[in-house]
Order: structure tokens, then C-alpha cells, then sequence
């Protein structure tokens, strides 16, 4: 067939079907702007609220903003009460009082939470309900705090059984626990868990029965055991040159204690490590040698022409903290205990100092040292020749004062010879025989203010003798009795501590 123009030609037919085409998709394109401008304007109005289908607690919340949601969210928590029968008796709670914790505004926000996109709306209101539940969150140690008031106050609590000890008898006991009554609030926990996000008011029952104790006699029965095993195994240290350290069981229980874990169900033993350590420490202390150098004189020859002290090297204790923590281990019951002390040897040296001459020994040395010389090095100690009746004092072997005249102890009081160390130091002081003769005895004297004191050995020491014109003889009570001058300059240069070797 053949379609006829105005002006009488023929019409072609697919010209005619793309006019129609064009007709349709201009008609589609319009419903479309239309339909799109429609939705939105739709959409607009759940900007920042709850889409069409969204429920909380079954309630549509469709259009409402977060802080409606939430108001309705927590009067719903408010208004809940629990029920709950204790020994024949009901107890009304709130929600609050029982740590449960409704998060409405968590909530609200939640409600709102899905895309208000053009699509989503579209999709949201084709898709139904929505369901939103509700933030709870329960507070299981309140409920059982809860759980445990509704027990009567004339009801006997369960006493957990002890482990004490006897100081007089020197013995671990187990004082056996009481059952009494209480509650096992679990299942008063897993109800109002379960219960408590529905926000409606329920029932719950909380037995009142018979308990044990956390910590029953069995328990502390077998800590007592356990401690009397550790008491029981010899327990010693072995130390240089055959020495045993035994590690009394008295001892041992002093470091001992047992109290309850933080949580209350058990019981613990605990060592006192500080304690352990610090014994150990002491031993290996008292035992450790400290070095001493020797001292020998030398004349210009280097020949040695006195022995002055023969040294004596040290000792030292290597693995104090190691022996310390195989003790601690042995008293947890780890192990048994197999400690032994590591020593080394401190070697000491011999200092060679130069023997004073006749002319030096009579006249002493000039004080002022040559300031073009090196400052000496090395321990400060005090030489006290008995024989030559001299004090000088040495940094090292370099002698820096003396030697000096004094007066040692006279027949019957002889000065103690040795090595010895300043302990004691007072720049005046009165002394005094009268603990050992009486005022008015041939052999009592008594003489105040003397100066510049310092003992090295009991009544043994180094002051001044204002009462002397002259030095250089045995005269004193067993002091080494010195010019006032020169006590001072000694008392200046010295002090606690300061080696001293009195020798002959």
C-alpha cells in the first residue's frame, strides 16, 4: 500500500514509523520529569527522619525525627517494671535499678540511620516494614548485686574457710568455711538479659537457698598441704669454700603469706620476693671480701725494706639476683631448690712507698708539693710507724703530709697495731677513764675539750694533745696524741672511713 503527500506524492512507511517513535519517547520523557520531581519532593520530607516501613518497639516511626524516636524510646524504659519473687516476697524494680541501660538517643539515631536517597525512599516504600530495636545494654554484676540484696539481713551469709598462721606453734592452719544463705544470681542475670531489650514489664523468680563459700575447707585444707611440702624440703645455699646458707622453715614462713584473689574464689599464696631478695643480698654481703692493697717500703734502691700491710684480695658474689630467683621459685613450689653462689677473685695490688729517711722521719717533709707535678691518685690512708713514732699521711704511694712526731701508747698502754678505718670523728670531746677507775684513783684522769678527734679502732685514735710541748716517745694511754696543729690538718684531710695502718 502506498501513503499519499499533500501535495499527492507517495508516503514511505518506515518514515512514518520513526514519527511515531519520536512521538512516544517524547511522551515517556515527560511522565519521566514529571515522576522524578514528584519523587522528590516525596523524598525531601524524610530529610533527617525516619523512612516510610521504620519501626521501633512494633510502632511505625515512619516521618519522625531522631529526638521523637527517642523520647518515645525512653518513656517505653521507664515505664517498665520487673517483677521479681524472692522466698515467697516480690520485689518491683525499675530497669535503672537493675543496670539495665536504655540508650535512646543511640536508638533514635539508629531509626534514621538508612540512605534518604531518591532510590531508597522509593525502595523503602515498597519494601515493607522496617524493624529497629532498641540500644539495651545489662549490667551483669548489678543484677547480681540485686540478686544477692533480696537475701533478709537474719540470714547467715557463708563464711569462706581461711588459711592463718599460728606464730607461737609456728604452724599453717585451715580455718574451715560455713555454708549459709544466698542466691545464684545467673539465671536472674540470663533472664533480664534476654528480657530487658523487649522494654515491657516481666516476672522473674530468685531462689533463696543454701551456699557454699567461695573458698570452701577442702581448698584451704589442701593450701595448708601444699605450704607444709614447701616447709617440709630441705632448703639451703651453698657458698664458697664449703659454706652452706640453710633457709630456715621459720625463715621460710616469715616470706609466706595466703589472702584471696582479687575476685574472692580462691585462695593465694604469695611470696615475699623483696624479702627473699634483700636475705640473700645480706649473706653474699656479709661474706664478700672486700680488696686491701698491701704496703711496702721501698728505700732509693728499690729494695723493700718493711712490709707496712700484706695485701689481701677480695672476694665477690656474681649471681646474687640468679640464687635469689631459684630461692623464690623453690618457695612457689615450682621447683626444689639446688642454689649455689658464684664468687670471683678480686686480686688487691701492693702499693710501694718510699721509706722515709733519718733527716725526714726527725725534721718532717716540706708541706707545699711541687706545683709542677702531678696531682697524686689512689686511696687516701694514714701511716702510723710505732717504731719510727711518725704519722704521715699517703694519697696512693705518694706521701702528701709528714711525717709528723707524736706520742703513742706508753708501757701497758700500747697502741693497737693493724689495718683499721676511721669510724668515728668529733672536733671537741671529753675524755675520760672513769667506766673503769674511780675519781681519786692513781689511774683516773679526766680532761675536757680535747681537739680534732678520730677513732679508728675503740678507744684507739688520732687527737690533739695541747697539754705536750714535745712529740716523739711512748707516754699516752694508747692515743696517738699529736701537736693541735697538726691534729687538725689531719682532721681537715680525713674522714670517715679513711684507712689507717698502725704498724711497728
Amino acid at each position: 500500500m502506498t501513503h499519499v503527500t499533500d501535495t499527492g506524492g507517495p508516503v514511505p512507511a518506515d518514515r512514518g514509523r520513526k514519527r511515531l517513535t519520536l512521538v512516544v519517547l517524547a511522551i515517556i520523557a515527560i511522565i519521566a520529569v514529571l515522576l522524578t520531581g514528584g519523587a522528590l519532593a516525596y523524598a525531601k520530607q524524610f530529610d533527617g527522619k525516619a523512612l516510610p516501613g521504620t519501626t521501633v518497639l512494633g510502632q511505625d516511626v515512619s516521618g519522625k525525627t531522631p529526638e521523637e524516636i527517642s523520647q518515645l524510646v525512653a518513656q517505653r524504659g521507664e515505664d517498665v517494671t520487673v517483677t521479681v519473687t524472692a522466698d515467697g516476697a516480690e520485689h518491683q524494680a525499675t530497669l535503672a535499678e537493675l543496670g539495665v541501660t536504655v540508650d535512646a538517643a543511640a536508638t533514635g539515631q539508629a531509626a534514621v540511620a538508612r540512605d534518604d536517597s531518591f532510590p531508597d525512599v522509593i525502595a523503602a516504600t515498597w519494601s515493607g516494614e522496617h524493624p529497629v530495636e532498641p540500644v539495651v545494654s545489662v549490667d551483669e554484676t548489678a543484677v547480681a548485686a540485686f540478686a544477692n540484696s533480696l537475701v533478709p539481713a537474719d540470714r547467715a551469709e557463708p563464711v569462706d574457710a581461711q588459711v592463718v598462721f599460728d606464730e607461737d606453734a609456728q604452724t599453717w592452719n585451715a580455718v574451715p568455711g560455713e555454708n549459709g544463705q544466698g542466691v545464684d544470681p545467673q539465671a536472674m542475670v540470663e533472664t533480664v538479659t534476654q528480657k530487658a531489650a523487649s522494654l515491657e514489664s516481666f516476672s522473674v523468680e530468685q531462689p533463696i537457698e543454701e551456699i557454699a563459700p567461695a573458698i570452701t575447707t577442702e581448698e584451704a585444707e589442701g593450701v595448708v598441704g601444699t605450704i607444709s611440702g614447701v616447709l617440709e624440703q630441705p632448703m639451703s645455699i651453698a657458698g664458697p669454700e664449703d659454706k652452706t646458707y640453710e633457709v630456715s622453715a621459720e625463715r621460710r614462713n616469715s616470706w609466706l603469706s595466703v589472702a584471696p584473689d582479687e575476685a574472692g574464689q580462691t585462695l593465694v599464696v604469695s611470696v615475699d620476693e623483696a624479702a627473699v631478695r634483700e636475705w640473700v643480698a645480706a649473706r653474699a654481703d656479709k661474706d664478700s671480701v672486700k680488696p686491701k692493697d698491701g704496703v711496702e717500703q721501698v728505700d732509693e734502691a728499690g729494695e723493700v725494706v718493711k712490709v707496712v700491710s700484706e695485701k689481701r684480695d677480695g672476694l665477690e658474689f656474681t649471681n646474687v639476683d640468679a640464687v635469689a630467683d631459684e630461692l623464690i621459685a623453690s618457695l612457689k613450689g615450682s621447683s626444689p631448690l639446688e642454689a649455689a653462689f658464684e664468687t670471683k677473685t678480686v686480686e688487691a695490688k701492693v702499693e710501694k712507698v718510699k721509706a722515709p729517711t733519718e733527716e725526714e722521719t726527725e725534721e718532717g717533709t716540706d708541706d707545699a708539693a711541687d706545683p709542677a707535678a702531678p696531682a697524686p691518685t689512689g686511696e687516701k690512708w694514714i701511716d702510723v710507724d710505732l717504731s719510727a713514732k711518725t704519722v704521715t699521711a699517703y694519697v696512693g704511694n705518694t706521701p702528701v703530709w709528714g711525717p709528723r712526731k707524736m706520742v703513742d701508747g706508753k708501757p701497758g698502754y700500747e697502741t693497737v697495731t693493724g689495718s683499721f678505718e676511721i669510724y668515728l670523728r668529733y672536733d671537741r670531746q671529753d675524755m675520760t677513764n672513769a667506766n673503769y677507775y674511780p675519781e681519786g684513783h692513781p689511774k683516773y684522769y679526766y680532761t675536757p675539750d680535747v681537739p680534732w678527734v678520730q677513732y679508728f679502732h675503740n678507744g684507739y685514735g688520732f687527737h690533739g694533745a695541747p697539754w705536750r710541748s714535745s712529740f716523739g716517745y711512748s707516754g699516752s694511754h694508747g692515743c696517738i696524741n699529736m701537736p693541735v696543729s697538726e691534729a687538725k690538718w689531719l682532721y681537715d684531710w680525713a674522714s670517715m672511713g679513711t684507712r689507717v695502718e698502725v704498724h711497728y
